[in-house]
Order: structure tokens, then C-alpha cells, then sequence
């Protein structure tokens, strides 16, 4: 199961994803973001403290985020070291 959760702060727009994020999941939360991005003037944050599993995909969708400014906030340690290693 895989959830986001919106929410805004002085100058701060934080998506809490939740769960398991798989390939299909990917479509929608790119989607999110693109929209998003271009309706804010606001940094936006990946939240990914309850993240329970991530596909390949999704590792590489996000090291694509954090490439384009976005914070990626309370990455797991294996997830960070996965996307170092695709960077490498």
C-alpha cells in the first residue's frame, strides 16, 4: 500500500510518502510533483521517514529528484547508499 500525505510550512511544501513505493506508484507521485513544482514557489521536500520498501525504479526517481532540488528528509541509510551508488 502506498500513500502521500500533503502538507505546507512557511516557504516549505512537504509530501510524507508512506509504505511501499513501487514501480507502478511512480507514474503518480512524478505527476504530483510536476504539478506541483510548477503551481509553488516553494521548496519541496520527499518525506520518506515511513517508507517500507522501495523499487529499483524508485531509487532512481528519487536520486532524479534530489538531482533537481528536491530534499529528500529522513532518507533511510540504505536508500542514500543506493543512491550514491547509481550516481557513481
Amino acid at each position: 500500500m502506498f500513500q502521500i500525505s500533503r502538507s505546507e510550512d512557511t516557504g516549505l511544501l512537504t509530501f510524507t510518502l508512506i509504505g511501499r513505493i513501487e514501480e507502478e506508484e511512480l507514474a503518480e507521485l512524478q505527476k504530483l510533483l510536476k504539478t506541483e513544482a510548477g503551481a509553488t514557489s516553494k521548496a519541496i521536500v520527499l518525506d520518506l521517514t515511513d517508507v517500507k520498501l522501495l523499487h529499483r525504479e524508485a531509487v532512481k526517481f528519487l536520486a532524479i529528484c534530489e538531482a533537481g532540488g528536491i530534499e529528500l528528509r529522513n532518507c533511510p541509510s540504505y536508500v542514500r547508499e543506493w543512491i550514491e551508488k547509481g550516481r557513481g
